[in-house]
C-alpha cells in the first residue's frame, strides 16, 4: 500500500467511525503528525477524498468533512429497499437457503450485540453493514452484490451518525436484526419488506432530522 493510500484509508476510516464529524474542518498538518508521513501523500489523499465526495478542500484553510445530504440518505435507503427485498424474494424460494441465511444472520446479530455491550461503535457499524451484505450476497446476483458493496460506506457512515446521536439506537438495531433473521427463516417476503422499512427509518430518520 502506498503512503497516499495509507493516509486515504486512515482518514476515511476516521470519518466512517465518527472520530471525525461531518462539518468538521481538518488540515493536512493534522495527518502529517498523526501518520508520520510527509505532506505530499497527505495532500494526494485529501484530493482523492474530495473527488469521492468525502471532503471539500479550501486552500490555506483545510478540508471540510462533507455531511451526508438528505437527498443522498433517501437515495441510499430506496436502493437498499429494492436490493434487499429482491434478495429476500430469491432466498425465500428455497427452504434450505432461508435457513442457512437466517443462521448466519443470527450469528452476526450475536456479534453485533457483543460490540454494543463493549461500546465499540466502529465494530458495531461494520457488523451492521455485514448483516445486510450477507443477505444480498445470498441472492446469488453478483451485480447486485457489487452495487450494494458500493453503498456500504454510505450505510456505515449513516449508522455511525445515528448511534452517536442516540446510543440507545444500538439496542434497537440489534433487536431489528434479530427480527429480520427470524422473518428470513419464515420465508415471508412481505413481512421482511415491511420490517426492513421500519428498521431503516427508525435507524436513520431521527439522526438526520437534526
Amino acid at each position: 500500500m502506498s503512503a497516499s493510500d495509507q493516509v486515504y484509508e486512515h482518514v476515511r476510516e476516521r470519518i466512517l467511525d465518527g472520530a471525525i464529524s461531518a462539518g468538521e474542518l481538518i488540515t493536512e498538518g493534522q495527518f502529517v503528525e498523526a501518520t508520520g508521513l510527509s505532506r505530499t501523500p497527505v495532500r494526494e489523499a485529501f484530493l482523492r477524498l474530495e473527488a469521492e465526495g468525502w471532503l471539500k478542500l479550501y486552500p490555506k484553510r483545510g478540508a471540510l468533512v462533507v455531511p451526508v445530504q438528505p437527498e443522498e440518505k433517501e437515495q441510499v435507503l430506496e436502493a437498499r429497499q429494492l436490493i434487499e427485498t429482491h434478495a429476500m424474494t430469491t432466498i425465500a424460494a428455497s427452504a434450505s437457503a432461508a435457513e442457512n441465511v437466517s443462521r448466519r444472520l443470527r450469528e452476526i446479530t450475536d456479534q453485533t450485540r457483543e460490540a454494543m455491550e463493549a461500546d465499540d461503535i466502529a465494530t458495531f457499524t461494520t457488523l451492521d453493514a455485514e448483516f445486510h451484505l450477507v443477505l444480498v450476497n445470498a441472492s446469488g446476483n453478483d451485480i447486485l452484490s457489487d452495487i450494494y458493496r458500493g453503498l456500504r460506506d454510505r450505510l456505515r457512515r449513516m449508522t455511525t451518525r445515528s448511534v452517536w446521536h442516540d446510543k440507545t439506537r444500538m439496542e434497537a438495531i440489534v433487536k431489528d436484526h434479530g427480527d429480520l433473521a427470524e422473518i428470513v427463516a419464515r420465508r415471508d417476503v412481505a413481512a421482511f419488506s415491511a420490517r426492513l422499512i421500519d428498521h431503516m427509518r427508525s435507524t436513520h430518520d431521527k439522526a438526520h432530522s437534526r
